[in-house]
C-alpha cells in the first residue's frame, strides 16, 4: 500500500481486492416521490423545496414529469459559511429524488403568500409517496398588489421556473454587470452570456421579465482595488457603452431611454453622492443583506451615525435595517423624492428570488407598463414577510396633496397589516421620526394569517412625508418588515427641511469620499463629487 499526499490532505490508494473490505457501506436508496399541492384546490403548485438528512446532507429533487422543470440553487456567504442557501425550485408538477434510508427534514415554500411547511420523513428501502399541502394566507394579485424583484442576478433561461415557484410577478435581471470603472457594460465579462432584446418576456400571463437592466458596481478604479458602489439602470433600451464615470453621463442616457435609476444600496462609499448627481428613482428598502438564512454581512462598510442609535461600523439585523429607514428619511427630508424597492441579488447571494419583494398597486388588469408606472409613482410597499396595506386620507401611498397654508392639521392613517406571524408594532413615520408607534391586537383572519386593522390621526404643519412600516418577530431573534412607500403633503414656497444631523451626515459623507478618491479619480469624477456637496451644503442652510 502506498500514500499519496498533500500538506493537508492523505488519500489511500488500496489494491482492488480489497476496496470492498474498506469503503464505507452503502445501503440502497428508495426513490421517493411526492407533489406540492394547494391545500385549498388540490392542484399541483410550483414551489421551492429543502431537502436535508439528520446528518445535514442537503438533496435535490428532480421533476418527475418530461413537461416539468427542476432547477439546483446552491449557495453560500463568504463571510460566514455556515450561511447556505440550498434549495430547488420546482415547476407545477410531481417530483422525485433518491433518498438512502434516514430520516429527512421536507421545508416547501412558495413566495410570500403561503405558509411554510415542514414535514419530517423517515425513509428505509421502499418507495415513499408524499403529498405536501400548503395552505395559502394572502392573495396579494386579488387584491390588485403584483411583486417585483428590481436587482436579479440570474440566467433569463432560469426565470421561467423560478419566477412561477417564487410567485414574483416582475423580476429585472441584471444581465449586464461591471466591476471596474473603466469597463462599459458593453464590454464587461460579467454580463450575462446570449442575446437579450429590449423586450418584455411573458412566463404567463401575471408573470414576466425585462432583461435590459445594467449594474455598475464599482470595486476596480485606476487599475487598482478601490471600492465606489453600485447603481441599477432597469428598463433601458440600449447595450450602455459608457463606463461608470462620469455618472451624470450613465444618468442622461438612462433618461433618455425611458430607464429607472435604483440606488442598490445606502452604505456603498459613494452611494450619497450620487444623489443630487443623478437623482435615483429608487432606493432599495429591502436590499441584498437581507436573507432567509443567517444574517452575515454585519460589517457595513459605511459606519452610522451616532445620532441614528443603531451601532457604529456593524449591528443586528434590525439595526441594519433601521441604518437603512433612517438614511431615506434623511434623503426624503432632504427633498430627494426616492421611491422604495427591492432587491435581492438572488444569483449571487444566499438568498431565495423575491425575499425581499416590492408590492404594486394596479387599479385594472396586469401589465408591464403600469406595473412599472406605479412603481414609479411610489404605489408600493416593500415587505421582507408580512403585508401592509395603507391608506392617508384615503389614498395610496405615493400620493402628493396639495396645502394651501402653513396652519396645522389633521389627517388620517388607517390600514390592516396581515401576516403569518403576528406582528409586534406598527409605527407611523412623519418626517423621518415615529410620530406613533401601535400595539398590534392581532386576531387571526379565517384564511389563518394575523390580522390587524389601525386608524391614527396625525397632525401636520407645512409640507410634509408619511409612511408607515410594521414589524414581524420570527424565532431565533430574526425579524421580518414591511414598510409604505411615503405619501407627501405640499404646501408651495415651503419646502421640507432637513434636520441638522440629517444633513450633516449627508455633506460628511461626500467630504469623506472626496478625500478617499482624490488620488484615483479623474478631474471630471472629482468635479462630480464637489457638486454633490456643494448641493448638499445649500440645503445645510436651511436645516432645522
Amino acid at each position: 500500500m502506498k500514500t499519496h499526499g498533500h500538506p493537508d490532505r492523505v488519500w489511500l490508494i488500496v489494491a482492488a481486492g480489497l476496496t470492498s473490505a474498506l469503503a464505507p457501506i452503502r445501503l440502497p436508496a428508495a426513490t421517493a416521490t411526492g407533489k406540492v399541492i394547494d391545500d385549498q384546490t388540490g392542484r399541483i403548485i410550483p414551489c421551492r423545496v429543502y431537502i436535508q438528512s439528520d446528518a445535514g446532507k442537503w438533496f435535490f429533487p428532480q421533476s418527475a414529469s418530461p413537461e416539468g422543470s427542476a432547477v439546483r440553487y446552491q449557495r453560500q456567504n463568504w463571510i460566514n459559511t455556515n450561511t447556505v442557501e440550498q434549495h430547488t425550485t420546482l415547476s407545477a408538477h410531481p417530483f422525485r429524488v433518491e433518498l438512502e434510508p434516514g430520516v429527512y427534514t421536507f421545508t416547501v415554500e412558495r413566495g410570500k403568500e403561503y405558509r411554510v411547511l415542514t414535514r419530517r420523513v423517515e425513509v428505509g428501502t421502499q418507495q415513499v409517496k408524499l403529498s405536501l399541502p400548503l395552505h395559502r394566507w394572502v392573495n396579494l394579485a386579488a387584491k390588485g398588489w403584483f411583486s417585483g424583484d428590481t436587482h436579479v442576478h440570474r440566467d433569463p433561461a432560469e426565470l421561467p421556473n423560478v419566477m412561477l415557484a417564487e410567485d414574483v410577478n416582475v423580476v429585472l435581471p441584471m444581465v449586464f454587470w461591471t466591476t471596474a470603472v473603466d469597463v462599459p457594460p458593453s464590454q464587461s465579462g460579467r454580463n450575462v452570456k446570449g442575446d437579450f432584446p429590449a423586450a418584455v418576456v411573458r412566463v404567463d400571463a401575471a408573470h414576466l421579465y425585462y432583461p435590459r437592466n445594467t449594474e455598475y458596481e464599482i470595486f476596480t478604479t485606476a487599475k487598482g482595488s478601490h471600492t465606489l458602489g453600485a447603481i441599477l439602470a432597469i428598463n433601458h433600451q440600449s447595450v450602455f457603452d459608457l463606463p461608470a464615470l462620469p455618472v451624470s453621463r450613465v444618468a442622461e442616457r438612462a433618461r433618455a431611454e425611458g430607464a429607472l435609476l435604483d440606488l442598490e444600496k445606502h452604505n456603498w462609499p459613494w452611494s450619497m453622492a450620487l444623489v443630487p448627481l443623478v437623482r435615483p428613482d429608487l432606493y432599495e428598502l429591502a436590499n441584498n443583506h437581507h436573507w432567509r438564512t443567517a444574517f452575515s454581512i454585519t460589517n457595513w462598510a459605511v459606519p452610522a451615525p451616532d445620532w441614528m442609535r443603531v451601532g457604529s461600523g456593524s449591528g443586528t439585523e434590525r439595526e441594519w435595517t433601521l441604518y437603512g429607514f433612517q438614511n431615506y428619511y434623511a434623503l426624503l427630508d432632504c427633498g430627494f423624492r426616492l421611491r422604495p424597492a427591492a432587491g435581492t441579488a438572488n444569483g449571487v447571494h444566499p438568498v431565495p428570488l423575491g425575499f425581499g419583494r416590492v408590492y404594486v398597486h394596479l387599479n385594472g388588469g396586469f401589465s408591464y407598463a403600469e406595473w412599472l408606472k406605479a412603481l414609479n409613482e411610489g404605489r408600493s410597499f416593500v415587505t421582507t414577510g408580512p403585508m401592509l396595506f395603507s391608506k392617508v386620507n384615503g389614498e395610496l401611498p405615493g400620493y402628493h396633496f396639495k396645502m394651501k397654508d402653513v396652519k396645522p392639521r389633521r389627517i388620517e392613517v388607517e390600514g390592516v397589516s396581515v401576516s403569518e406571524q403576528p406582528v409586534t408594532a406598527i409605527e407611523i413615520i412623519v418626517d423621518g421620526q415615529v410620530a406613533h408607534r401601535l400595539a398590534p391586537a392581532g386576531r387571526k383572519n379565517r384564511d389563518g394569517a394575523f390580522e390587524t386593522k389601525f386608524r391614527q390621526s396625525v397632525e401636520l404643519t407645512g409640507s410634509s412625508w408619511v409612511a408607515v412600516r410594521c414589524w414581524e418577530e420570527r424565532e431565533g431573534g430574526r425579524m421580518r418588515f414591511a414598510h409604505s412607500a411615503p405619501t407627501f403633503f405640499d404646501l408651495p414656497g415651503v419646502p421640507l427641511r432637513p434636520r441638522k444631523e440629517e444633513i450633516g451626515f449627508l455633506v460628511q459623507r461626500v467630504r469623506e469620499e472626496i478625500e478617499r478618491s482624490a488620488s484615483v479619480l479623474s478631474p471630471e469624477a472629482l468635479a462630480e463629487y464637489r457638486k454633490a456637496l456643494a448641493a448638499y451644503e445649500e440645503i445645510a442652510r436651511t436645516a432645522r
